[in-house]
């Protein structure tokens, strides 16, 4: 019998993790900065950092026919309307024939098809949920309670806000507790401009609860909002 011991330790791991959105990636994250060997499994089509951005800097009139009439929203019926499959990077989505999901009520989702999932589509919106929100779903009699409280997490919240960089303003509001903020971003003249009407999320001419500035905490390059 011919056994081969080193190719069968090649294929020994000590975590599997599925998936390479936030979740996964920051979980391969931690466990292999532990020294865990870990193998990631990932469904999704390969997308090269920058080269494989292809609709990052096109215009709207640049869009096919189909996206501009709408002709997406048929494609990926399960996305919600505010999801911006419809206008922005489409080929990131799962059409909803390649899924196995079978819709018997109303129910809306987005599923990424690349490396990377929804951690490469979201909005850089980065809010602590608070106290109102861990304890909204006792308060008003719907779902389940949160078996938590922000007390249990906001350490975590600081751990993971000092590696991603979360650009903001400390205001002391309860609904959105502050976190360990890097200076904010200037607004944009739009926004400046209606600022008086959004006091909850954003005073003095700043912008709170974005991800980027990532320089100042972990090293990396600054968010291309800031070059």
């Amino acid at each position: 019998m011919n056994l081969n011991i080193d190719a069968e330790k090649e294929l020994r791991y000590d975590a599997i993790v599925i998936g390479s959105g936030v979740s996964g990636g920051w979980a391969a994250k931690e466990l292999t900065e532990k020294g865990l060997r870990v193998l990631m499994l990932e469904r999704g089509q390969p997308l090269e950092h920058v080269t494989g951005y292809t609709e990052a800097m096109k215009t709207p009139w640049e869009a096919s026919e189909a996206e501009r009439l709408g002709g997406l929203a048929k494609k990926y019926p399960q996305s919600p309307p505010d999801a911006g499959v419809a206008n922005s990077a489409p080929s990131y989505w799962m059409p909803n024939a390649s899924t196995s999901y079978r819709q018997e009520k109303p129910f809306r989702w987005m599923r990424p098809n690349i490396v990377g999932g929804k951690s490469i589509m979201w909005g850089r919106q980065s809010y602590r949920f608070s106290d109102i929100d861990f304890g909204a779903n006792a308060k008003e009699g719907i779902g389940e309670d949160w078996p938590i409280r922000y007390k249990d997490i906001a350490l975590w919240y600081s751990y993971v806000e000092k590696i991603a960089g979360i650009s903001g303003e400390k205001l002391g509001l309860p609904q959105l507790p502050d976190g360990e903020f890097l200076p904010p971003m200037d607004m944009f003249f739009i926004r400046l401009a209606r600022s008086t009407d959004s006091r909850a999320l954003y005073q003095g001419g700043k912008q709170g609860g974005y991800m980027g500035q990532t320089a100042l905490f972990g090293g990396l390059d600054l968010c291309f909002m800031e070059t």
